[in-house]
């Protein structure tokens, strides 16, 4: 009965902090490519340049993001 409750709790303290870091990524992805425009924008850098900066930063942060949202997929259709 413990080990059961032990592995119960664990999965929902993983998944709960999965969430958390899905949902931290993502603000700070939005906060990022609003932040760089609006810089861009006051140095008068064309939009495009400016995101064409950020698409190394924006690719890892979508692959740790899609990698969080596939073990998040694993934790829930496993219980």
């Amino acid at each position: 009965m413990t080990d059961t409750t032990e592995l119960t709790s664990s999965a929902l303290a993983s998944s709960e902090e999965l969430n958390l870091a899905i949902a931290e990524l993502e603000e700070y992805r939005e906060r990022l490519v609003n932040d760089t425009l609006s810089m861009a924008q006051k140095a008068k850098v064309m939009k495009a340049q400016a995101l064409a900066s950020l698409q190394p930063q924006l690719a890892q942060l979508d692959a740790t993001l899609e990698s969080l949202r596939q073990q998040q997929s694993s934790l829930t259709s496993g219980n």
